[in-house]
């Protein structure tokens, strides 16, 4: 089975994924696709370097993300650009990437993780998809202090995103994760079961 998982900025997806993983499942992780296509030789970054300009890089070559983030988290008009410069390689190595682990495990369990399931329209590709979901205060909380931002900033965030809620109400299981550790993993032996997964 292939499972698309997804969630907010800050809603603790990598958690999630790693619980499956630790059970036996495999992970194909958009943002790990999404860092690689942005490495210094790659068509995807220097497209983006043509587009968005050399300020956007450290002087080593390498993506200054910070710099980008300020360009195009409050224009969305420049986030549409951004994705349509980045998105077609990052999703055809996904497509790649799952469809060469359920050839070579086709009972295993391939959890897709991608931050901007819904928002890319990416529903389709899977059989069924997990929101790892956090209210909207609590992902203003954890961003603000795990990146040491003000609220402005971290509802920047939020607001280029699809709302919380609605994902929550597109999935086909919901993982709570906004209380401690053992909750969010109890919850992921119970889907585990559900899913007759050994």
């Amino acid at each position: 089975m292939i499972m698309g998982l997804t969630g907010g900025i800050a809603s603790g997806k990598s958690t999630v994924s790693a619980l499956f993983v630790n059970k036996g499942a495999k992970l194909v992780d958009a943002d790990v696709i999404a860092r690689e296509v942005m490495l210094p030789g790659h068509q995807v970054l220097a497209a983006t370097v043509r587009h968005f300009g050399q300020d956007i890089l450290f002087p080593d070559g390498t993506l200054n993300r910070a710099k980008l983030g300020e360009i195009v988290f409050r224009d969305p008009e420049a986030i549409q650009t951004l994705n349509d410069l980045t998105h077609p390689a990052i999703r055809q190595e996904i497509r790649s990437r799952m469809q060469e682990m359920d050839t070579l495990e086709p009972e295993r369990l391939i959890i897709v993780d991608i931050p901007l399931l819904f928002e890319s329209n990416l529903q389709g590709m899977f059989e069924e998809i997990v929101v790892v979901y956090v209210p909207r205060e609590v992902q203003l909380a954890r961003l603000m202090e795990r990146n040491n931002w003000s609220r402005e900033q971290a509802e920047d965030r939020l607001n280029a995103q699809m709302d919380i809620e609605l994902k929550r109400s597109k999935a086909s299981y919901v993982i709570d994760n906004s209380g401690n550790l053992a909750h969010t993993e109890m919850q992921v032996e119970k889907l585990w079961d559900r899913l007759g997964l050994l």
